[in-house]
């Protein structure tokens, strides 16, 4: 490893290009022949939007920094994790539309912000009833849990949808006991909601113990994969507790007025994926009454905005002629298994795409602006849990969200969408300011802070 600010000069990175087991390695790598591929993209129109789009999309993004803390204790760290929501009303912004030049006073009344904030503590950091920062890690993320209240007038906890989910987690998946690494404990087990403890250490057990995000924890250095995996559960845990306040008070026939917008595909990786099957079924139950209600699926979008789909989207819309691009505006491609395992990520498996991961299924749009889309519309049913088929007759919703991504693209930055881009704002945290919070709220945290500052 180099020093702090030491960087590799010309000459090893030269030699690394040109040594030969770099060369034999990538002899003997798989190339992609495009001229003799199975499947090649043939964009589609998108079909035509008749009905009205909805009025209000609610966007849901979230962002976490990691920074030092004084505590004493060297390598001392702490999380702070935000999940912002941002309603956006476009009857109002088509209205300031058709008057230019916008007022932005008027502007910021389209959007309403709210925001889930919490503190977790990182390496080196142990809080007064626990004797390890892994334990006080999954202590926390508990109480965060039992903490967040989105709606006032409901006060149901972002736990109780959390554990809603849970039970449906497959009982045949047992884990294994938290205190493997402190105690030495080698049960295998089913957590259960709330607090219960391990059948053979008898120590104490959280039911968000089962997300397993405590295992990708460490003690010492940084932990910006545990806190991006809890930003990654609550941003989706958000659009199920959403969904089910409309469904406790007897509103879902109002959901044909909103869309939701998340950040990120629509899958949940790393240990907590189990959760992915379980938000789909919970999905499936939700858009049924959903249906009988207004006779609609619910709309749902998650955008990506990099990664190997992005960068695939990019190539194929390129042709050898120049400034001529393979899809026209308003053209799409449903991405079905073997495309994506032949052009994509490569795989031999006959297991589906994304199985464990993913509730939804991507899709290539070009909008109107000309912008490209990488996106995900959920499974809402099992006739549309597929990837196989490329029939869009099977997302009935499917010409709303095309006509509903021309509408928000963004000018502002490359390939983007508005709602995203007013959540992103709301829930990205400024490093100087975010050390400065993170600061205080560590101090509380630890019992350290001193009155009057």
């Amino acid at each position: 490893m180099p020093y702090e600010g030491e960087y590799a000069t010309y000459h090893p990175l030269h030699r690394i290009s040109e040594c030969q087991r770099v060369k034999s390695l990538l002899t003997r790598s798989k190339l992609l022949d495009v001229a003799q591929v199975t499947y090649a993209p043939r964009p589609v129109e998108a079909p035509l939007q008749v009905a009205a789009l909805p009025r209000f999309i609610l966007a849901i993004d979230g962002s976490y920094t990691e920074v030092n803390v004084k505590n004493g204790y060297p390598g001392a760290k702490i999380g702070y994790c935000t999940a912002a929501s941002v309603l956006l009303d476009l009857r109002l912004i088509d209205e300031l539309d058709a008057v230019r030049p916008v007022n932005p006073v008027e502007f910021r009344k389209t959007e309403q912000a709210a925001s889930v904030d919490a503190a977790l503590p990182g390496s080196n950091v142990v809080t007064r009833r626990q004797n390890s920062a892994r334990a006080s890690f999954r202590e926390e993320l508990y109480d965060l849990f039992t903490n967040i209240v989105v709606d006032e007038d409901d006060r149901t906890s972002l736990l109780s949808t959390y554990e809603v989910l849970l039970a449906l987690k497959p009982p045949a998946n047992p884990q294994r006991c938290p205190y493997r690494e402190t105690h030495g404990c080698t049960e295998e087990f089913i957590v259960g909601p709330g607090y219960t403890e391990c059948p053979t250490c008898r120590q104490l057990v959280y039911s968000t113990d089962a997300l397993r995000i405590h295992e990708r924890f460490n003690d010492i250095g940084t932990n910006g994969e545990a806190f991006g995996l809890v930003m990654q559960v609550i941003e989706r845990l958000l659009m199920i507790h959403f969904l089910r306040c409309f469904e406790h008070r007897n509103l879902l026939e109002r959901l044909v007025s909103l869309a939701f917008f998340i950040d990120g595909p629509l899958a949940v990786f790393g240990p907590p994926a189990w959760l992915s099957a379980a938000i789909s079924q919970e999905l499936k139950r939700i858009n049924q009454k959903v249906q009988t209600a207004s006779s609609q699926d619910i709309l749902i979008l998650g955008i990506e905005k990099s990664g190997a789909f992005v960068q695939h989207f990019e190539d194929i819309d390129q042709t050898e002629t120049p400034g001529q691009q393979l899809f026209a505006v308003r053209q799409y491609i449903l991405l079905t298994d073997g495309y994506i395992k032949e052009r994509i990520q490569h795989s031999d498996t006959q297991k589906r795409y994304g199985k464990d991961t993913y509730f939804g299924r991507k899709f290539f749009y070009k909008a109107q602006s000309g912008a490209r889309i990488v996106a995900s519309i959920p499974f809402l049913s099992d006739v549309q849990d597929t990837i196989d088929s490329d029939d869009i007759s099977l997302y009935p919703q499917f010409a709303a969200v095309c006509t509903l991504l021309d509408r928000v693209v963004s000018s502002r930055y490359v390939n983007a969408v508005s709602p995203l881009i007013a959540a992103n704002a709301q829930a990205a945290i400024p490093l100087q300011l975010g050390s400065k919070v993170l600061t205080q709220l560590a101090r509380a945290l630890l019992g350290t802070a001193e009155n009057g500052k």
